[in-house]
């Protein structure tokens, strides 16, 4: 692969033809990176994390504590976080990053100050009208600046009181999430039921990572959970590797009848994509653990699955990179708020498999894709594939090119929001 051009803003031709092989690291976790900087913002004690995710998400929320009065230090290996004076107001830009959004717009009613947030354009269509609600139920003084349900916001902080809330989490279980964790800062208890939740295993991750900060969170049953608040405890964690970001790995070797040896993740993890790898498996990729190494070997013939993907959305178009070449028809679905995140992922997967020849139709919550290359031509044509700005787009279509020809991806930059070295690791097995 041409490594000048897959760094630049250019398309990227992904070679096709070759066997996936060879070892890779995967970046440490995004979703727990980000979980544990909210924490730290909402602690106020020094924290270390060790092998954080270093990312353009994790860049924009170590810029945002360092202007709600912390002192941040971003080495090579490390992120280090001590609290300082807090600032009297403050506005903080969430980019394209709707994780940051969701937890800062719940965590910033719990810190003396007004506060202005804001993304990009895409970010400012995510909706926060549940979230919002749901807080202003808990006392917190929240303004929307332009439209109604979404950003901009202006945030009274020191505003989280408590009580009893309930939010509907079917759009985005962050919105869960990030009471969850402000909650810890309010004046008083609080008690939070949870409805139609949805990716419930990020849920259950933020729940896990609340421990660490040794929160007191206790179950109630019926969806509910009670809060108590008290200072969260500092400390140095080390970030495990990520699941959503080895997902690109397997699913190459699945594809390529490849091997691929994964570092960095662990087997006892609790992040919900971990599940990825039993659908790899039904399609007849060899799964298993090798003295705590995942190694993922492909098979000369996928097959089709119907999946409820509710739970791991973001994988869904890397499931859906890999359908054409399945035996039968592989049907995704329940997965509605998947067009509410950086693109609309159905639709944007739906239109780029069109445009490479693939045969599918685009549900209102999913995908049916007919495996039209498992044992037919596989088109050949010259294709620059859109990206739609979205890192999980880009990804998963340079899965695809590995066996459709032709393939370039536009926009290859765009990776960075999550696993910066994305080309590098694919050079080096294509390579292997």
């Amino acid at each position: 692969m041409n490594r000048s051009l897959a760094s630049s803003r250019g398309p990227c031709p992904i070679p096709s033809g070759a066997a996936i092989r060879g070892t890779v690291k995967v970046p440490p976790s995004k979703s727990l990176t980000q979980r544990f900087l909210n924490l730290a913002l909402l602690a106020r004690q020094p924290v270390v994390l060790e092998d954080p995710l270093r990312s353009e998400d994790t860049e924009l929320l170590a810029t945002a504590l360092s202007r709600t009065g912390y002192e941040v230090t971003l080495r090579e290996d490390s992120v280090e976080i001590g609290p300082g004076p807090i600032p009297a107001s403050g506005e903080l830009f969430c980019g394209n990053n709707g994780t940051m959004l969701r937890f800062l717009t719940a965590s910033l009613t719990t810190i003396p100050g007004v506060w202005q947030l804001d993304g990009s354009d895409r970010l400012r269509k995510r909706p926060l009208g549940p979230l919002v609600e749901a807080l202003r139920q808990l006392g917190a003084q929240i303004e929307y600046l332009e439209e109604k349900g979404f950003a901009p916001l202006r945030i009274q902080g020191g505003s989280l009181e408590g009580g009893r809330t309930e939010i509907d989490a079917g759009l985005s279980s962050q919105f869960a999430s990030a009471i969850l964790m402000a909650a810890t800062a309010a004046r008083q208890a609080v008690e939070l039921r949870v409805r139609f939740l949805t990716s419930a295993p990020y849920f259950d991750l933020t729940l896990d990572t609340l421990g660490h900060f040794q929160a007191r969170v206790e179950s109630l049953g019926a969806e509910t959970w009670k809060i108590l608040p008290g200072r969260l405890q500092g400390g140095r964690w080390t970030m495990e590797g990520d699941f959503s970001a080895a997902a690109y790995p397997a699913a190459a070797a699945a594809l390529t009848a490849g091997r691929v040896r994964i570092e960095g993740v662990s087997p006892q993890s609790k992040q919900g994509d971990r599940r990825f790898l039993e659908v790899l498996a039904r399609m007849g990729a060899r799964v298993e653990w090798i003295a705590g190494i995942l190694q993922v070997t492909g098979s000369s013939r996928l097959q089709s699955v119907n999946v409820d993907f509710s739970d791991m959305p973001d994988q869904v178009p890397t499931l859906a990179a890999l359908a054409p070449f399945a035996v039968g028809t592989t049907t995704i679905d329940n997965v509605p708020h998947l067009r509410l995140k950086e693109s609309d992922r159905l639709a944007a997967m739906a239109t780029e498999l069109r445009r490479l020849g693939a045969e599918l139709d685009e549900l209102p919550a999913g995908l049916k894709v007919t495996g039209s290359w498992a044992a037919g031509p596989v088109p050949s044509n010259e294709v620059q594939v859109e990206t739609y700005g979205d890192h999980r787009i880009a990804m998963s279509l340079a899965v695809c090119g590995l066996r459709r020809p032709g393939v370039a991806v536009m926009e290859p930059a765009v990776v960075a929001k999550s696993y910066p070295e994305f080309w590098r690791d694919l050079d080096g097995l294509i390579e292997g």
